[in-house]
């Protein structure tokens, strides 16, 4: 079985596995970094988002080889005690239901609020537009995501 050398939440790990094992399953499984959730498996919900070099992914769709030498951030990572802006407006506007899609959503907010720290509405819908809440919370997450913006500000 091959070793890869990942970096996760600025940390070192050395895994094993199959070369083409998502990386949803080594950060579950392997690392015990539950806070990423499986949802589809095709890329499709946005549970399993995590950050890849600041960048919002799937880790149900990057393969273990594919994430060495990457930068990778899961929700564990954001801040350690819950006091990122994005973490603390979800907890202002009191967003979760189920809570199920909370930490992909949190991550794809987080990664759009780095490139766009001060956007307009139809900018919110359309960043969070890829990511499925079973519940419908879409309101209260856009004006969540609103809220962190002037947090960050």
């Amino acid at each position: 079985m091959p070793k890869f050398n990942l970096k996760i939440n600025n940390k070192n790990h050395t895994v094993e596995a199959a070369m083409d094992t998502p990386l949803l399953w080594v950060l579950r499984d392997q690392i015990g970094l539950v806070g990423t959730k499986y949802g589809c498996g095709i890329g499709q919900c946005g549970a399993c988002t995590i950050h890849v070099d600041g960048n919002a992914m799937r880790s149900c769709l990057l393969q273990v080889s594919q994430a060495e030498g990457m930068n990778i951030t899961t929700i564990e990572g954001l801040s350690e005690d819950g006091s990122h802006p994005v973490q603390q407006a979800w907890k202002d506007i009191d967003v979760p239901q189920c809570g199920y899609c909370q930490s992909g959503q949190i991550m794809t907010a987080s990664a759009f609020l780095e490139r766009n720290p001060n956007p307009t509405k139809t900018e919110i819908r359309n960043a969070m537009n890829g990511n499925i809440c079973r519940c419908a919370s879409y309101n209260s997450i856009e004006k969540a995501v609103e809220v962190a913006s002037k947090k960050s500000s």
